[in-house]
């Protein structure tokens, strides 16, 4: 369960983070905390999984990397065990299941299992992907980007309150 400190810290973070010599200074501030607080706190909720991630959104491309959405249709009794496949690779930010809109995928089934992978540099991507099929012996499908949209929801954690730095 969320604390009212930890809601507050949370609405405060989402959208932005200060950069700054001392940015965890500034958001307790900010909340009303101090910088040692808030810094235990963030630990706290990424430790018991209140929070999954706490970084930074980065272009990609603008530094010669790749992202790339990618499918499979991984059969039902194999699908924990490909999961974890995914989970212990690098490449892979994260994966998830999904219903899947096409009608049926690579060997009658429907494509299940969704990933991004990210790679430092372009020519990694088509390796990258190689391995995954090897390991798994399934075929992925991948889907590059072909147009950048930028999307910013920010969703208040308590109603009629402010969100966002």
């Amino acid at each position: 369960m969320l604390s009212s400190e930890d809601v507050r810290l949370i609405g405060y973070l989402h959208g932005g983070f200060p950069l700054s010599d001392r940015p965890f200074a500034e958001v307790a501030a900010a909340i009303g905390s101090n910088e040692d607080a808030v810094i235990e706190r963030l630990r706290r909720l990424l430790s018991h999984g209140d929070l999954t991630r706490f970084g930074p959104l980065f272009q990609i491309e603008r530094a010669g990397g790749r992202f790339v959405l990618a499918a499979m249709a991984v059969p039902e009794d194999r699908f924990e065990t490909v999961a974890a496949q995914l989970a212990a690779m690098s490449e892979v930010a994260h994966n998830y299941r999904r219903e899947s809109a096409r009608a049926s995928g690579p060997v009658g089934t429907d494509l299940n299992m969704w990933f991004v992978l990210a790679v430092e540099s372009a020519d990694q991507m088509a390796p990258a992907l190689r391995r995954i099929e090897r390991a798994t012996g399934l075929t992925v499908l991948d889907f590059p980007k072909e147009k950048e949209f930028f999307v910013e929801l920010r969703l208040p954690l308590v109603e009629g309150e402010p969100h966002g730095a």
